[in-house]
């Protein structure tokens, strides 16, 4: 899927593992899928981005304090026209709101949300240059 389709609403958009050994994560998927991978600085450490060819797929990053004892996962974006308003709409529909709207300096804005049997999802809407 090129860049921008992803970032149509309803697209899923971007992956991100949350793990407790980022470098052995890097290792293996980097063995298993030679995926190119570009370390970035973020305000809680560093944020690896997976590239194949010329797309950026999605990234690697230390679990963050604020979800400490939460096993190593893959978690799956899906765009939004407007993150807020999806927020409150899945509340409203009897899902839950697990990670409230938060600014991702330079990409855009993004929720965790789950559906009314727990399943979690991010949802996120992009800045112009995310």
């Amino acid at each position: 899927m090129n860049q921008e389709a992803m970032k149509l609403p309803g697209a899923f958009s971007w992956n991100e593992l949350m793990t407790t050994d980022v470098t052995s994560a890097k290792a293996f998927y980097h063995a298993l899928f030679g995926w190119d991978m570009h370390d970035e600085p973020i305000p809680k450490g560093t944020y690896t981005l997976l590239i194949a060819g010329e797309h950026k797929l999605g990234g690697i990053m230390a679990i963050p304090a604020d979800a400490a004892g939460v096993p190593p996962s893959w978690g799956a974006y899906v765009t939004v026209d407007d993150v807020d308003q999806q927020t409150t709409r899945a509340s409203s529909l009897g899902g839950r709101i697990i990670r409230p709207p938060e600014d991702i300096p330079n990409v855009g804005r993004f929720a965790v949300i789950s559906d009314p049997q727990g399943a979690m999802l991010s949802i996120i809407t992009y800045t112009s240059q995310g």
